[in-house]
């Protein structure tokens, strides 16, 4: 470690400003617990440490991905804290530490020092060389992990300078169905909203969750399915996918690869934290973690570059299942499956909590004469299953509340949904 570098650095820090979209998520500031903020890699967690550190007093932030600080040791860290005495004359109380990776044995410091009970500690790490599995491995109950994605719709609307009132005219509605559109065909990057060259960054992220992500990480062998899985997992977003038909596809184009290599390769490209299975609901915990799942993806943006069609409905379906997500910081008794029964009638989302189905979400573009019926007897169907209640539909410009079968079934449009108060 050379001090200089060091300095310069803190003295740099001191003076940047830079422009920020307030987020959403909340995260504790007085915690015992040392704080992680987890996450796909531009969703945001530095400028997230930076939103934190402007409301708390003394504080030092580390990037460990900047010049001056890459390959510190972590024996480095004391050193670094006593520059930082020595300069400002007070001792930091809160400890914001970026791209922890890049510091060699970082569980090791930051184990001793949450042990010493003099600092808050907050770390982020990048998906493609720490997972949080990992994180919490390390910590060993040390640590409250929270998901930080991409920007919700909120988030989307402050971006455009739009806050939203309490009360929408229908003018104003209009409008906020429109930037709808866009963020459901662009997605919630904060790099991809704030710029114009939208295609160009997404496809550029694209490729850093294969190359990465995914292939580095993992240190893949066999590029061809890499290639195939990231491709198709994309492409089949909203759907459900299982390794047998997978693997089957593989066969018939000839590609020769073992039933448990597809398992294993899903797996790590769920790690890489732009891609989410989810778990088909059954009362047996065995049997939730098999195949078939229902792939979503970080952001609605990624399908962009394999999308063959515009599917609405798939697009709306991506977008609620990624807030019911960042819904799951505030209660992590919360817990979100798809329900099917043999008959192949399907919920979108069942949402529990603890031992109770909280509630039931179906998603559809517009419920029309061909496919209400479809959709309400499925929600009916669960309902008495599951013995929920709280039946919602959400869809793209319709609002009522329908009775049937003495239960109430409410329609909501999409817009509403997202932006409100929880």
């Amino acid at each position: 470690m050379k001090r200089d570098d060091v300095v310069d650095y803190l003295k740099e820090y001191e003076s940047f400003e830079p422009e920020l979209i307030e987020r959403q998520l909340s995260v504790p500031l007085e915690s015992q617990f040392v704080i992680s903020i987890i996450g796909p890699r531009r969703a945001g967690k530095t400028y997230y440490l930076f939103q934190l550190s402007r409301k708390i007093g003394d504080h030092i932030y580390l990037n460990f991905e900047d010049s001056r600080l890459y390959g510190i040791e972590y024996t480095d860290l004391r050193d670094i804290i006593r520059i930082f005495i020595e300069i400002y004359g007070k001792e930091p109380k809160y400890l914001f530490l970026d791209e922890i990776q890049n510091m060699k044995n970082w569980e090791i410091i930051i184990r001793e020092l949450h042990d010493l009970k003099k600092y808050r500690l907050f770390l982020t790490g990048s998906s493609s060389k720490l997972l949080s599995k990992e994180i919490a491995t390390q910590l060993r109950g040390r640590t409250l992990s929270y998901l930080l994605l991409p920007f919700s719709f909120k988030e989307f609307l402050k971006s455009k300078g739009l806050m939203m009132e309490k009360y929408v005219s229908r003018d104003e509605s209009a409008k906020i169905r429109n930037y709808l559109l866009e963020y459901m065909e662009f997605g919630g990057f904060p790099d991809v909203v704030l710029n114009e060259e939208k295609i160009k960054i997404l496809r550029e992220y694209a490729d850093l969750i294969l190359f990465r992500d995914f292939i580095e990480r993992h240190q893949i062998k066999n590029i061809e399915l890499a290639r195939f899985l990231h491709t198709s997992t994309i492409r089949n977003f909203s759907k459900e996918i299982s390794v047998n038909s997978i693997f089957n596809r593989l066969k018939s184009m000839g590609v020769r690869v073992s039933k448990n290599t597809v398992y294993d390769y899903l797996s790590k490209l769920e790690d890489t934290a732009f891609f989410f299975f989810l778990r088909k609901y059954s009362e047996k915990p065995h049997l939730r973690e098999s195949y078939p799942k229902k792939v979503y993806l970080c952001d609605t943006g990624l399908t962009k570059i394999a999308r063959s069609s515009e599917d609405k409905g798939k697009l709306m379906e991506n977008v609620v299942f990624l807030e019911l997500l960042r819904k799951r910081n505030l209660n992590p008794l919360m817990d979100v499956f798809y329900w099917r029964d043999y008959h192949q009638r399907e919920v979108d989302f069942v949402v529990k909590e603890g031992n109770r189905v909280k509630q039931l979400v179906q998603v559809t573009y517009e419920l029309t004469p061909e496919n209400e019926k479809r959709e309400i007897n499925s929600l009916l169907k669960a309902s008495k299953e599951l013995g929920c209640k709280n039946l919602v539909v959400i869809t793209w410009d319709r609002d009522e509340v329908l009775e049937i079968n003495g239960k109430e079934i409410k329609i909501l449009q999409l817009w509403k949904w997202l932006t409100e108060e929880v």
